[in-house]
């Protein structure tokens, strides 16, 4: 069990870096150029090269977390009402899934298909947005080694 464990911590850390990283980098240097230069070719050209990693490094970390969280907490019922400091992360962690979801639905089917430079700033608090929540979710994973969210 310790081994499997191990292995999908690994491969949701990983999958955490791919993601968060490539946030972070789309946040603080290609989306002040394209709103520098007003060019939303500039996300687009990034987006179609970080898409073909970072959607599996997402679908990585939804099944490595999903399979940890039911390591951790076997009632699922327990991470929708939280009782104990390791189901409040394992809720805030799902919390979070939602957002990110939600915003990259709307950005992908409404600000992308209309994306233009007047839509960039629309574009820019979206991308801002799963960059925070991003970072959320490494800050909520770190609290598991703590023993989650008192």
């Amino acid at each position: 069990m310790p081994t499997m464990y191990a292995l999908m911590l690994f491969l949701h850390l990983l999958g955490a870096a791919v993601w968060t990283g490539g946030h972070l980098v789309l946040a603080f240097t290609v989306l002040p150029r394209a709103l520098r230069r007003r060019s939303p070719q500039v996300l687009l050209d990034f987006e179609q090269g970080y898409e073909r990693i970072g959607m599996p490094a997402l679908a990585i970390q939804v099944a490595t977390g999903l399979w940890m969280a039911w390591q951790l907490v076997p009632d699922v019922g327990g991470w929708l009402a939280p009782e104990t400091a390791v189901a409040r992360a394992i809720a805030l962690k799902l919390l979070l899934l939602l957002l990110t979801a939600l915003i990259a639905a709307h950005a992908r089917l409404r600000v992308i298909p209309q994306l233009s430079a007047r839509t960039l700033p629309l574009m820019a608090w979206h991308v801002a947005a799963v960059t925070l929540l991003a970072v959320g979710f490494v800050a909520t994973g770190v609290s598991f080694r703590f023993g989650g969210i008192g």
